[in-house]
């Protein structure tokens, strides 16, 4: 399943959100060349594989450097002598300035030794020469770097954004004592609750990048250096309707198989299925295979001597769990680290890019918010630690966090804020969102399976969706499979810091469910229309999401155990919606949606319980009616006035 080199660097620069920086002229196109020796080296691993590892050494050796690596499933190429990086670090101003970068091929990858495993499980406890793991090889790596490099000042902090923002996590745990600061950013944490899965349903939106992860190299466990990992090519640019047609999972097999040879002596051919495709459809509840696979389980581990800087975005389709959860437990179970969190107004990886414009989807939140991050956060997290005292006293808040109503920073000693306070909005008759719970009664809305609740109006053949989490949701609220509640408007700001959890009384005449809950900014109608909006939209009224979620209704009381639900029996169904920093500003509206699709972004249940949703059959898929009880109600953690 090969495809042109064209179409896999695109997508590894939408996958991987490589710390881009653009230059602005083409004189400073040479300036790695002109500042930086570069060599390529293979590092060997303690079992004796080898890594293939590109070190950017800066040309003035008048003094000592600290080691600023990343370590990558995504490549470490430019490959070969001559041929550099444009750019090099996290950021322009830590490469101006001087440091040593280092980009790693991570173990079964490009021109790297050894078997690539998806989120290769943590091994707790004393490692023999044969127990291998992303920390072993980052700390071989380490030991090789500090004893080998010239001109490195002993000290080693490592960075990455989406894989390389786990690798970056996992390099604090049980990290090589040289390793003295981590910014893990929109750092996947595990994959039932990342990318690929949202609460258990299947993020079909993903469905295109499975291949990148699971297409074994041709040559068994040799380097490989062409672009062999690809994309599936959909026959459609209507995402929808694609998917719609082309009915359920199981129908997707084909576009996961490619052919192998079988014995190569005899040239015999295979249909050999993509083992991660295998891997997420034989393996649909919260198991074993996943479990071992998290990494937030394991940050108990992470090491007093690394100091620690999450980064994310609050629109961040593709890894929001992963740096929130990251942040809370290093927090948790690492009472004396030092331990901050970022989260900015930005989507997946959008904060290492110098756009000027900080624009989600059609959504604009200001200018140069991304060179503020980079300049006066990032940069002065790592000098502190690898160029200066390195102590707690880094100057740095405990969180910095953009408010992404009020389009402002705000600083806290805690995340959440320890000003919060809990307050429940129920779900009430007549649309209305109130704080009073009102007498139970029952709101029913058709769940037709044919057709589904798109997640946005503007839907088409994309690698992952981006632009929807700031969305105008009014083709939604006008459906009539869509649940709106919605307060007056308010007479004073509310501001949203912190975690959401919407608490559902529902049933259905069916024995299987999802159930999605948005959370919408309802702009007054004199907003101003920002320039760089979609022509056809217009910020009067606009329903701007500020977060929402899915729970596949089989997990409601169990991952690792689905169940399902007894037609026309009330069931309480609680979803987790990840942290808002958000004002809802005097004037607007705050509105809760609820529906029960939510298409192609995640695949469509059956609305009929089958053990496995990826072998499902056609005459499985049911349209069903679901309820929704009054008196069901949304908790947020509201920031004290």
């Amino acid at each position: 399943m090969k495809s042109n080199v064209w179409l896999f660097i695109i997508a590894l620069f939408v996958v991987s959100c490589k710390e881009v920086v653009t230059l602005k002229n083409t004189e400073e196109d040479t300036y790695v060349k002109d500042n930086y020796s570069k060599q390529e080296v293979e590092i060997k691993m303690r079992d004796g594989a080898t890594l293939h590892t590109t070190i950017y050494t800066p040309k003035d050796t008048s003094k000592d450097y600290p080691i600023l690596m990343q370590r990558t499933p995504y490549s470490s190429s430019p490959y070969g002598e001559g041929k550099f990086k444009k750019n090099i670090g996290p950021n322009i101003h830590l490469m101006r300035e001087g440091n040593i970068f280092v980009y790693q091929d991570v173990r079964g990858r490009w021109l790297s030794e050894g078997s690539y495993e998806n989120m290769r499980a943590y091994i707790p406890n004393k490692k023999t020469d044969k127990d291998v793991d992303e920390s072993s090889d980052t700390y071989d790596t380490i030991e090789w770097l500090v004893n080998n490099v010239k001109h490195n000042n002993g000290k080693v902090g490592i960075w990455g954004i989406s894989y390389p923002g786990y690798y970056s996590t996992y390099a604090t745990v049980d990290a090589h004592p040289a390793l003295k600061a981590a910014s893990p950013q929109a750092c996947i944490g595990d994959f039932f609750f990342d990318d690929f899965h949202h609460n258990g349903a299947y993020m079909l939106s993903y469905f295109r990048a499975t291949s990148l992860f699971g297409t074994k190299r041709p040559n068994g466990d040799q380097p490989i250096d062409t672009a062999w990992y690809s994309l599936p090519k959909l026959p459609s640019e209507d995402q929808y309707q694609f998917f719609l047609d082309a009915g359920p999972l199981k129908n997707l097999n084909s576009f996961f198989q490619y052919e192998t040879e079988d014995t190569p002596r005899i040239g015999t051919k295979n249909m050999v299925d993509d083992f991660f495709w295998n891997e997420l459809k034989e393996h649909p509840n919260y198991d074993e295979l996943w479990q071992s696979r998290g990494l937030i389980q394991h940050l108990r581990n992470v090491k007093s001597s690394v100091a620690t800087m999450i980064v994310g975005g609050w629109f961040d389709a593709e890894d929001l769990y992963g740096p929130l959860e990251t942040y809370k437990n290093i927090e948790k179970y690492n009472k004396d680290n030092y331990n901050t969190i970022v989260f900015g107004p930005w989507d997946h990886g959008a904060w290492s890019k110098r756009r000027g414009k900080n624009i989600v989807g059609n959504y604009y939140f200001g200018d140069s918010i991304s060179e503020f991050f980079q300049e006066k956060i990032e940069t002065k997290f790592f000098n502190h630690f690898l160029k200066g005292k390195g102590d707690h006293n880094s100057g740095l808040p405990e969180a910095y966090v953009f408010d992404s109503g009020r389009k402002s920073w705000k600083t806290y000693d805690s995340w959440p804020p320890k000003e919060i306070i809990k307050q429940e909005f129920f779900l009430l008759d007549n649309e209305v969102l109130g704080i009073e719970k009102g007498k139970e009664t029952r709101i029913r809305f058709i769940s037709n399976v044919k057709k589904p609740v798109p997640y946005s109006e503007d839907i088409k053949s994309v690698f992952t969706p981006r632009k929807y989490m700031t969305d105008d949701q009014r083709f939604a609220a006008r459906r009539s499979d869509v649940l709106v509640f919605e307060t007056g408007v308010m007479d004073k700001d509310l501001t949203l810091a912190g975690d959401i959890l919407a608490k559902l009384k529902v049933a259905t005449t069916g024995t299987a469910a999802d159930w999605i809950v948005k959370v919408i900014d309802v702009h007054p109608s004199d907003t101003e229309t920002h320039e760089d909006m979609q022509k056809h939209l217009k910020m009067s009224n606009y329903h701007m999401m500020v977060r929402s979620e899915v729970l596949r209704g089989r997990f409601r009381n169990s991952f690792s155990n689905p169940e399902p639900f007894i037609p026309n029996k009330k069931t309480e169904v609680n979803i987790k919606l990840q942290d808002v920093f958000h004002t809802i500003k005097k004037g607007h509206k705050l509105q809760i949606q609820v529906q029960s699709t939510w298409f192609p972004l995640i695949d469509l249940n059956p609305q009929t319980y089958v053990d496995n949703i990826f072998k499902a059959e056609k005459d499985d898929f049911k349209t069903q009616t679901h309820t929704v009880f009054t008196g069901s109600s949304i908790e947020f953690s509201i920031l004290k006035p």
